[in-house]
């Protein structure tokens, strides 16, 4: 049994299998109190046996459906009222492999309803009391379908933009107040998730499948690292590098009094 200093109380989403339990035993390891919050009451509360079993660490469960209004509501209770909470992994969330033509657009909303609005809440009730307190730390578990929409549902990959634009303004805003914020951009990660969206494991090449356990450690390894954006699998963060010191190159040229040149646009206005 492990017995590192304690770093406060962890809230984990999404924790009652998958990635979301790996965090939460990762983090227990790490000194780590903990708040697991999932629909699963069976699970979670087999998870916190196991939990407090190896590293002695006490562990809250919150049974808790985040696409329910007032089960969102009773979470963010627990988030502006717990002083002791100094990490908020926001990890629930529900993906889609079907084309658009294929999808149902209720199911679309009841997605974009957990992997946003959920998060944007859990987020606004957690984040003032961290500036309060000068200190704490928001992980939320994007995709690397933020960034390649194409590859699968693409819904699910704008839901999962939302959350990178999220963190990256979190960075902006609140660096300077004590508080971090990283997006955690898992690729194909063995995980129940592929069989509720609709794509089992077993049709996807071996090759680009990592273990869930890896994707977690990769992940607090970047967290470590100070990274505000973290891809698992990327080789070379220069890679990352060149594509975010794009997207800022963009910035003085996206809003200008006149169009562009290239649409001839003022030289159309003034033949007339």
């Amino acid at each position: 049994m492990s017995n590192p200093s304690f770093k406060g109380t962890a809230v984990v989403t999404g924790a009652s299998t998958g990635i979301g339990a790996i965090y939460a035993e990762r983090l227990a390891r790490r000194g780590y109190d903990l708040i697991v919050v999932a629909r699963n009451r069976a699970r979670l509360e087999q998870l916190a046996a196991h939990i407090t079993n190896e590293t002695g660490r006490s562990v809250e469960i919150v049974v808790a459906d985040l696409s329910n209004d007032e089960d969102i509501r009773r979470v963010e209770h627990v988030l502006r009222t717990d002083a002791s909470i100094t990490l908020l992994v926001n990890n629930a969330g529900v993906g889609a492999a079907l084309p658009l033509l294929n999808s149902d657009v209720d199911t679309m909303e009841a997605m974009i309803k957990l992997n946003v609005v959920s998060l944007t809440r859990l987020t606004y009730a957690i984040a003032p009391a961290f500036v309060a307190r000068g200190g704490g730390s928001i992980i939320n578990v994007a995709s690397i379908a933020a960034v390649a929409p194409e590859i699968l549902n693409g819904v699910y990959g704008g839901t999962k933009s939302f959350v990178i634009a999220l963190t990256q303004s979190l960075r902006h805003e609140l660096a300077d107040k004590g508080v971090r914020a990283q997006a955690v951009l898992p690729g194909a990660t063995r995980t129940e998730f592929w069989g509720i969206a609709g794509k089992p494991l077993e049709n996807l090449p071996e090759q680009i499948v990592m273990d869930a356990g890896d994707m977690v450690d990769a992940a607090l390894a970047g967290f470590d690292q100070g990274e505000t954006i973290t891809i698992p699998s990327l080789p070379d963060v220069e890679d990352w590098n060149r594509f975010e010191s794009a997207r800022q190159a963009l910035m003085p040229n996206l809003s200008r009094s006149k169009p562009a040149a290239r649409f001839h646009v003022t030289e159309a206005a003034e033949a007339e």
